[in-house]
């Protein structure tokens, strides 16, 4: 959760300069990502911590207060970046941002529930597969002890 933090932290400190420096937007594109990219998997790391069967079986107490403390730091860089983004870009660029984000965070998820549904079927095909192989094994050892046994009568 740290590396996440500090990545954004990084990525908003270079963003937050170039614009005081008057850079346009466009030149931070790439810090913008990152700090996306980290927000995101903050995020998902403090879900995963607090849903995680293992922590519950272990009985471990994810730290609830320090994935808020981290998530409340990335609302106001978001607040942050939305009033720099209201007041130095064009008419319209955040509310843009916001619809582009949405439809990317929809596609990610599609394309995981894609990649999960995927790999289920290829576990059921390689199941499948297998099961046919042995059936066939176990058919042919029987053939075969049945022609051993014939030989003997």
């Amino acid at each position: 959760m740290l590396a996440e933090l500090a990545m954004a932290n990084a990525a908003f400190g270079v963003i937050k300069t170039a614009i005081s420096n008057g850079r346009d937007l466009a030149h931070v594109g790439k810090q913008i990502g990152d700090w996306v990219g980290a927000e995101e998997s903050l995020k998902q790391k403090a879900d995963t911590d607090k849903n995680s069967m293992f922590n519950k079986f272990m009985g471990k107490d994810t730290n609830d207060f320090e994935s808020f403390l981290a998530l409340d730091q990335m609302k106001e860089q978001r607040r942050a970046l939305e009033s720099h983004m209201r007041l130095y870009g064009r008419p319209g660029l955040y509310d843009s941002w916001v619809e582009y984000q949405s439809m990317a965070r929809k596609s990610r998820k599609e394309a995981r529930i894609k990649k999960e549904r995927d790999h289920e079927e290829f576990i059921q095909t390689l199941i499948t597969v297998g099961g046919c192989l042995i059936l066939l094994s176990l058919t042919a050892l029987a053939v075969y002890l049945l022609y051993i046994n014939s030989e003997y009568y």
